[in-house]
């Protein structure tokens, strides 16, 4: 009994013996060092080497290559495992002082994940500190940054740029597309006695400043004699290529770029490209994007960024000192989606050529489906100029421009003037208000609905020779029978029908577009207001697709389309259903067929086929006063074929004969398309 417990006493003495000097195992260090690594503490890790790894491998050989390793090849999800000692190991550890831990190192990284086995050895130093018990270090070599490098060598990264999607119309015909280009770039050497006023007539030909011009001249590898890229230009800059060419130290070369074949046509439409910014980087995700990368700005080029881009591919590759190479991870590039759009470049074009350069605003639909066909700002600019640098006299010059070329007006809302009466019809039939040849007396040119209109007085522009029915109303564009007519439901009536056309809701179309709405704050409580409003005046304010939208249900019996913009979009679905009847619907349809033959729109005869329609004069001048600007606007269609459907505002028509300005410009379109 008493030799069991001396030994049990034995026991505990060599227990607290161990305990008070703390000794750390192998296995606990080992452990403490990949804790480090998988937080890639490098300095950490660095303090844990055996003192030869340590005098071998200097800090900048462990520490900062780490660093610039992790950091370059974008190492994430880091996670070092190791296979623990069993007891008999750890004896036998701690009997010889060196420990073998094999481990699996797992990552991701730029060129997707890479995962290797190695295997550490610990070792068991005396210290300087004679109070730590942490002696075991890690006996290091390159192998635990890539086993291929174990033996001295370096890693190197290549980058493959994905091709950008390509956006194309509904016939796969080019909006934005990757073309041949040219590089523009001098040879230093070459660049005169003169240097700097080569320089300047450079700068001023390429659109690139001339502090551009030195910083990319004087990079470390550049030597006299090498091309170095300045820039690239389409074919569309044929002048400052010209001008260009007569430069002494100039040179060019093929490249591949971003084009817009049509140019000015649909430039804020597609929008265009450029290099990112350190501001977009700011809200970039890393990952995705460097300082040499291009981004869509404005547009579809925007709005389907992510699906256009594509993926970079990366190789990871191990150079030993012989120069073998070995592959570590690979990536493919991925290019970008292609985007087809329901858009026809030929409508497109067709359109913004007959602006001529007016101001205004179109959209083309096909009524029967929904597709949009084009949508058109005037007047525009030139998407090349700020996808290949544009100097900042001519970025000025497009911003005090009193046309405002930069502003898209086809996402934006106008007061559509006498264009909206079709709506209130519709609206008045639906709910009762209006019934179909239900006539109207009407004196004169003027009415007044009393005291509480004060001097204010609603103004039609013809008489007529007895009752005046809806009919009647819209093809004489009688503003009078309409604001009666608005008074009559009252405002409630008014304002719900106008939002069961959408009114007051967004879009339910990808690119993004204004909401139209009755009024500033979506309600009507004045009289006054009700009436003009009924006629496209007050503070209503609609787009042109919307505008266009609204004359579906005429259509397609009483039910309105929802817009689209892409080719797989399911097409013909129903945004509004059942606004009218499919009487009411005919019935609308035959008045905008006499409103060309009959009426306001007669402009339209011209073509060699029936053309309906309906026009609006948005008069812009304040109340006093009795002349001002006015929009022309005109939404026709093919009364037949009814596959097009084009509602289109001129501004500044108050000159040029009103809306029957924009009648004979749809009117040209229509015969232009219909070819």
């Amino acid at each position: 009994m008493k030799k069991t417990i001396l030994f049990a006493f034995l026991s505990l003495l060599f227990m607290v013996s161990a305990c008070s000097n703390d000794e750390i195992t192998p296995q606990e260090r080992f452990e403490k060092y990949v804790n480090h690594w998988n937080e890639q503490e490098f300095v950490k890790m660095y303090e844990m080497l055996t003192s030869q790894a340590a005098e071998t491998y200097p800090t900048e050989d462990f520490v900062d290559r780490y660093q610039a390793i992790y950091n370059d090849l974008n190492i994430s999800e880091l996670t070092i495992s190791y296979e623990k000692l069993s007891e008999d190991q750890m004896d036998t550890a701690m009997e010889k002082g060196t420990a073998k831990f094999p481990f699996t190192v797992e990552m991701d990284s730029i060129a997707g994940p890479i995962t290797f086995d190695y295997e550490a050895t610990l070792i068991k130093e005396e210290t300087e500190n004679e109070d730590t018990a942490e002696n075991w270090f890690v006996k290091w070599d390159s192998g635990f940054i890539f086993p291929e490098i174990k033996n001295g060598g370096e890693i190197s990264l290549d980058i493959s740029e994905p091709k950008r999607g390509e956006i194309l119309d509904r016939n796969r015909m080019p909006l934005a597309i990757n073309d041949n280009v040219q590089e523009v770039g001098v040879v230093p050497e070459d660049l005169g006695e003169n240097s700097e006023q080569t320089i300047e007539k450079i700068s001023d030909s390429a659109g690139i400043s001339t502090e551009e011009i030195d910083r990319l001249i004087n990079q470390d590898w550049v030597q006299p004699n090498m091309f170095v890229p300045l820039t690239k230009l389409p074919p569309s800059a044929e002048n400052a290529i010209n001008q260009l060419t007569e430069i002494d130290g100039v040179a060019f070369r093929d490249a591949t770029g971003r084009v817009y074949p049509l140019g000015k046509a649909a430039a804020h439409l597609t929008g265009y490209v450029s290099q990112v910014t350190a501001e977009d980087l700011e809200e970039l995700d890393e990952e995705k994007y460097d300082a040499d990368d291009m981004i869509g700005q404005r547009g579809l080029e925007s709005l389907y960024e992510e699906k256009l881009k594509g993926e970079e591919g990366a190789t990871i590759t191990a150079v030993n000192e012989d120069g073998d190479e070995t592959v570590i991870a690979e990536k493919e590039a991925q290019n970008g989606e292609n985007i087809v759009t329901t858009i026809d470049a030929d409508v497109q074009e067709a359109i913004y050529k007959a602006y001529d350069g007016d101001s205004g605003t179109a959209a083309a639909i096909d009524p029967k489906t929904g597709e949009t066909l084009a949508l058109v700002s005037s007047p525009s600019f030139t998407p090349d100029t700020f996808l290949y640098g544009i100097s900042q006299s001519d970025y000025d010059t497009l911003q005090t421009d009193p046309q405002q070329p930069m502003l898209n007006r086809f996402s934006a809302t106008f007061s559509p003037g006498s264009a909206i009466k079709p709506v209130t019809a519709a609206i008045g039939l639906n709910n009762g208000s209006i019934k179909p040849g239900e006539g109207m007396e009407i004196d004169g040119l003027t009415w007044s609905n009393g005291e509480g209109w004060g001097d204010y007085k609603v103004r039609r522009v013809s008489t007529s020779d007895g009752p005046v029915d809806v009919t009647d109303a819209l093809v004489r564009s009688d503003n009078i029978y309409f604001a009666r007519k608005a008074v009559e439901m009252g405002n409630e009536q008014f304002v719900n029908g106008f939002q069961e056309f959408g009114f007051g809701e967004d879009l339910p179309f990808e690119y993004p577009m204004t909401s139209s709405s009755v009024s500033t704050n979506g309600k009507i409580d004045d009289e006054v207001q009700l009436a003009n409003t009924s006629y496209g005046q007050g503070q209503i304010e609609v787009s042109a697709l919307h505008l266009a939208l609204a004359y579906t249900p005429f259509l397609n019996e009483g039910n309105m389309l929802k817009p689209t913009i892409l080719t797989d979009n399911e097409d013909s679905q129903v945004w509004k259903e059942g606004l009218i009847t499919n009487d009411q619907a005919t019935l609308i349809q035959d008045a905008l067929r006499d409103v060309v033959e009959e009426g306001t729109a007669s402009g339209a005869k011209d073509a060699d086929f029936p053309i309906s329609g309906k026009t609006g004069t948005a008069e812009l001048k304040l109340a006093d006063e009795e002349n001002g600007e006015e929009n022309g606007w005109f939404v026709g269609y093919p009364s037949e074929d009814q596959d097009i459907l084009i509602a289109m505002m001129v501004e500044g028509t108050h000159d040029r004969g009103g809306s029957g300005y924009t009648v004979d410009k749809v009117t040209d379109i229509l015969k232009d398309v219909k070819q």
